[in-house]
């Protein structure tokens, strides 16, 4: 029997040979959501060979890896040699779904072209720029930066293909000009982006419905079928309980099961990369959203053989690192052992100790599970 969850362990990299690098681990996806800045580096950290969160900041701060708002929109990572594309596909789908939040912000059709070129010249010359300065800069240029203003305009300068994230000054994060952070970044015909578009999705996330790379990239039905079209010779379709699947030509959907364990951030891509998520739920196990920082498997889970069996944070503060699991049912022995891996690869991440602590419910009159 097709074990759909197994195949997508498999596809994102999260079990198996890891890929080289973090900037391979967005390659592979062609876009990361990034809107938890720590939990994507997490969940980059978790796909490559040996990366600590210091080798990814440092790539962030360097420019080799991107964060910027694309697709759905929200923010994803991507690399600079795609950035330019993706932008161009995405982007003026997305500005013409935002008109109706202009129109209650006031943000009138002059207030976008003068912020984006204020932004220009404040960044221009290899300079970066916090949110802040960026909206004392607006200020004084007569355009009011406040509420949800400021994000806004920003973003329409990020669509737009003007700005990008520059390097972090502390723990705030900065913005770029994105012709400077990246000079060498492509364009491409609009049929072809939808191709290469559809051709990473499904490579990093199949086995998956047409819907669920519609809900993902943000583009149309139609979109998504030409895109299988003209991607078709690296994909292959399968049909499971009735339903297409599409994923990488290469790709052994009959391999079997895994048991690993995984501690995956809010918005990793293997929950969030899928309209339907069925195939990480358990019919048979009860979920309780209150264990859940925003009540869905969206949020930091616990999985193991790809199956959410709860919810994980980092407590405390100071030396080493204690993270507090909360599981939904008991686990069994072999379950127990299946989390002390990703608690050792979190400890390498972090390059410094990490305590895991288990709750789980206790029926009156239970016992271990084996």
């Amino acid at each position: 029997m097709v074990d759909i969850a197994a195949s997508r362990l498999r596809a994102q990299r999260l079990v198996g040979a890891p890929l080289a690098s973090p900037v391979e681990v967005v390659r592979l996806f062609g876009a990361v959501q990034a809107q938890d800045f720590p939990g994507a580096r997490w969940a980059l950290g978790q796909r490559a060979a040996g990366a600590t969160d210091a080798e990814i900041g440092r790539l962030f701060d360097e420019g080799h890896i991107l964060r910027t708002h694309v697709l759905r929109p929200t923010w994803h990572f991507v690399l600079p040699e795609d950035i330019r594309w993706l932008l161009e596909l995405t982007g003026p789908r997305i500005r013409r779904g935002l008109a109706g939040r202009y129109r209650q912000l006031g943000i009138d059709e002059s207030d976008v072209p003068r912020a984006t070129e204020i932004f220009r010249e404040a960044l221009a010359g290899g300079r970066f720029r916090t949110r802040p300065e960026l909206g004392e800069a607006l200020r004084a240029a007569g355009i009011a930066p406040d509420g949800q203003r400021l994000p806004h305009l920003l973003m329409a300068a990020e669509l737009d293909g003007v700005i990008v994230s520059g390097p972090r000054r502390g723990k705030q994060l900065s913005y770029a000009l994105l012709a400077e952070r990246a000079p060498g970044a492509r364009s491409l015909d609009r049929s072809e982006a939808v191709a290469e578009l559809t051709r990473r999705y499904f490579r990093g996330h199949g086995p998956a419905q047409i819907q669920d790379f519609v809900w993902w990239s943000g583009l149309t039905v139609s979109d998504a079928r030409s895109g299988l079209a003209r991607a078709a010779g690296d994909l292959q379709r399968r049909v499971v309980a009735g339903k297409d699947y599409w994923l990488a030509a290469d790709a052994d959907l009959d391999a079997p099961a895994t048991a690993a364990a995984h501690l995956l951030s809010n918005w990793d891509e293997y929950t969030v990369g899928y309209r339907d998520r069925e195939a990480v739920l358990s019919a048979d196990r009860p979920f309780d959203p209150s264990l859940f920082s925003f009540g869905s498997v969206l949020s930091n889970v616990v999985t193991i053989a790809g199956q959410v069996r709860g919810s994980w944070r980092r407590a405390g503060t100071g030396e080493g690192a204690r993270i507090e699991l909360r599981m939904l049912d008991r686990l069994g022995r072999a379950e127990e052992k299946a989390l002390e891996e990703p608690g050792r690869r979190l400890s390498h991440f972090l390059e410094q100790p990490v305590e895991l602590t288990v709750e789980f419910p206790i029926p009156a009159g239970a016992t271990r599970p084996e």
